[in-house]
């Protein structure tokens, strides 16, 4: 999909996802590898972006896993339809079982997932499996012999293999630790919060109209934010987010009345928000 280190950057920014050297060097890795890439930070920081910004930059469909406790493989792999199959057997009433069964295990009764959507056809996909961390451990076993041998068994089909690979992304935001295994099969790459230059950047690309000396100090205030002890610490999307909502008040600069009034969008408890208060000079940001 890319060419170079620099050709990420370039269309990665046209999708409008400004990335920093290292987030494109890897990405650039693991497309020039065809290793999945297991991508980690705290929420808000760009990563499930990432994906749908190579997705948009390679023309190519993104096939989404939405992870949480209880996801199985039936969510994850496949499924029949059981409803159509009874109707299926309701409708043949003078077929034996056998006659029966080779029909209602076919392609027309499969219900494909995630997963097994990525693998199957030669159109481009990128495969996003989204917070990761939240499945329970025995998805994992599951994503390592998809992801190990990009193939799945159906036993009533046999076996289903990729002809084109997806590029893969896994995102987790760390509530667990992950397995050493998955971890080997991919290549890494850590999200943090980016320096105040690149922030700069995003807030102007993604909230255009805003003033740049603005932008500057949303993001200024934010970096104090983050250094305090909070309980979240705002993340890119709600600097975003706050310099949104500075533009639709038509806040030219911050004050302190602009931030108090304001300080929800960023801050998303209330001790936060009281301790900002308390603790947050404007004078010395």
């Amino acid at each position: 999909m890319f060419t170079s280190v620099d050709d990420v950057l370039a269309r990665l920014a046209e999708a409008g996802y400004l990335a920093s050297p290292a987030v494109a060097t890897t990405v650039f890795l693991a497309d020039r590898l065809g290793k999945p890439l297991l991508v980690e930070g705290p929420a808000g920081v760009g990563k499930t972006e990432l994906a749908k910004a190579v997705a948009q930059v390679a023309g190519a469909r993104l096939v989404r896993l939405q992870c949480y406790e209880g996801v199985d493989e039936s969510r994850a792999l496949y499924e029949w339809n059981h409803a159509k199959q009874l109707l299926r057997i309701s409708a043949g009433r003078d077929e034996t079982w056998d006659e029966a069964r080779t029909d209602i295990f076919s392609e027309e009764f499969l219900l494909p997932r995630p997963l097994l959507t990525a693998i199957r056809g030669d159109d481009p996909k990128v495969l996003l499996i989204d917070e990761t961390d939240k499945a329970d451990v025995e998805v994992e076993g599951l994503l390592l012999e998809v992801l190990s041998d990009f193939q799945v068994t159906v036993p009533e089909l046999g076996t289903v293999t990729a002809s084109r690979r997806p590029f893969v992304v896994l995102t987790s935001n760390a509530t667990r630790e992950l397995s050493e295994a998955l971890r080997r099969r991919c290549l890494f790459l850590h999200i943090g919060f980016p320096d105040a230059e690149l922030e700069r950047r995003i807030v102007r690309l993604r909230v255009p109209g805003i003033d740049a000396a603005l932008a500057a100090s949303v993001v200024r205030v934010v970096g104090a934010l983050r250094a305090m002890d909070l309980r979240k610490a705002p993340s890119v999307a709600e600097t975003v987010d706050w310099a949104r909502t500075l533009l639709a008040l038509g806040a030219g600069t911050l004050d302190e009345a602009v931030v108090r009034d304001s300080l929800g969008v960023v801050l998303k408890h209330q001790d936060d928000i009281l301790k900002a208060g308390a603790k947050l000079d404007l004078d010395a940001v």
